[in-house]
This record gives C-alpha cells, sequence and structure tokens, in this order.
C-alpha cells in the first residue's frame, strides 16, 4: 500500500482541502510544520516518513486563476528524489508537455478538466505514456467529466485515481463502493483511492480490496497516521489496526 501525500496550492500557499468546495479552503495548519508554506509543509511531511511520491494540486491552474509553477519549480530543486504528481488542470498538449520536459513528474490528468477523450488518446500514443496518471472525478454521486471517460477503459493508463471530491478533508472513511466498481473494471492497473482516508484500518481495507495506494492530508497533519502506522502500510502490515 503506497500512501501519497497531498498537497493543495492557491496562491503560493497549501491549503486545507474539505470536500471540494475550493472557494472555502483555508491556509493549512498541521502538526508537521509551522505555517503553510509550501517548502515547510513538505519538509514537515518527509520528517515524518519517506514518501517517495507527491501529489499537488494546482488550484489556481484548475481554476484558471494562474499557476503555482515557481513554487513547483522551487518543491523540484530542494527535493530532486520526489516524484510529483501533478494536476494542474491539464487540458491541452502543449502543457502536458510542458509539464513533462521539467523532470521526472507525473502527469495527473483530471477528468474535471477533460471535454472530451482526445487528450488522453494524443497522451497513450505518446512516449510519456507511462508517466500519465487519469484521476476519475466525482463530485456527490456524479461524475464530473466527459462520460465517455469512464467508458473507454482501453485508453486508460497503467495507473488511476478515484477522486471522490465529497469525501476530501471529511474525516468520513474512503468511498468503498466506488472503489469496487472501478476496480472491477481497472484490468490490472493501479487504482489509487483519494478522500476521505483516516487511519490505518482504512489503508488496510483498501490493500484487502486490491487498491494500489491511497492519496492522504488531514490524516497525516492531525496526526493519526504517523511514523508506525505509515511503515506498517509500507510493509502491508494491517493486522489489529483499529
Amino acid at each position: 500500500m503506497q500512501v501519497i501525500p497531498v498537497i493543495d496550492l492557491s496562491r503560493g500557499r497549501v491549503v486545507h482541502a474539505r470536500r471540494g468546495q475550493r472557494e472555502l479552503y483555508q491556509p493549512l495548519r498541521s502538526s508537521l510544520c509551522a505555517g503553510s508554506e509550501p517548502m515547510a509543509v513538505v519538509d514537515g511531511l518527509l520528517q515524518l516518513h519517506a514518501f517517495e511520491a507527491l501529489y499537488v494540486a494546482d488550484l489556481d491552474a484548475i481554476q484558471g486563476k494562474g499557476s503555482n509553477r515557481s513554487a513547483l519549480s522551487a518543491l523540484g530543486r530542494a527535493f530532486p528524489d520526489l516524484s510529483i504528481w501533478l494536476d494542474a488542470g491539464f487540458a491541452d498538449e502543449g502543457a502536458c508537455r510542458d509539464w513533462l520536459a521539467t523532470g521526472n513528474g507525473q502527469l495527473v490528468l483530471g477528468s474535471e478538466a477533460q471535454a472530451d477523450t482526445g487528450l488522453l488518446e494524443q497522451l497513450t500514443r505518446s512516449g510519456d505514456a507511462d508517466r500519465v496518471i487519469l484521476s476519475l472525478d466525482f463530485r456527490g454521486d456524479g461524475f464530473v467529466g466527459p462520460p465517455a471517460l469512464l467508458r473507454r477503459v482501453d485508453l486508460w493508463p497503467r495507473r488511476l485515481i478515484a477522486m471522490t471530491l465529497a469525501r476530501v478533508g471529511s474525516g468520513e472513511g474512503p468511498d468503498l463502493e466506488r472503489l469496487r466498481s472501478l476496480e472491477a473494471n481497472a484490468a490490472g492497473r493501479q487504482l489509487h483511492a483519494a478522500g476521505g482516508v483516516r487511519h490505518l484500518s482504512d489503508l488496510g481495507r483498501l490493500a484487502a480490496m486490491g487498491v494500489a495506494g491511497a492519496l492522504v492530508a488531514s490524516a497525516l497533519h492531525d496526526g493519526s497516521l504517523g511514523p508506525a502506522e505509515l511503515e506498517r502500510a509500507r510493509a502491508g502490515r494491517f493486522e489489529g489496526a483499529s
């Protein structure tokens, strides 16, 4: 079970995501660091555990209000061994190429930013297809994005994210029913859960379902998932978790 920490960037700061209501997000308050400056937050996360990847949502880019590229560049220089999974509202091939050319970062293609399956088709035919991750985004009971992205399983890359926005920062637990549905169609692809993970037992349930990893924020910052729990998750030891 791979645990991937999440940071949401807005105006150069890390904010606390809650239920996908982006207009209400406030600067992060964390037990791992002082303040919400991205460098301090990521350093705090890496002091907690030797994470190999970091998921970054550039909220300004996703909402068409600018970008946090300078902060991303600084993180890349400071933590060159950390693979950054970036969702920046990618909707055209040029922006995708620009990000992929910057280094070892991974490109998260969010379904909410897509008009059709065209960009995913272009990327799956490219030499960088292995660095593309498809995020299937859900708000409430509905899929956010072109329905064809759900139907065209043949286009899905080897890594998928099931993003349940209403569960993000909610403390309500992961959306197990939706994950089971997607896992049934994933045909051996790596599925990552996003939204609602609270503690080690949640990670154990996901692992038992065959989910490859989980994107986590709140449980890391409030101490619910500490060094011992993260080591157990890395080793696949979930017995006795509660």
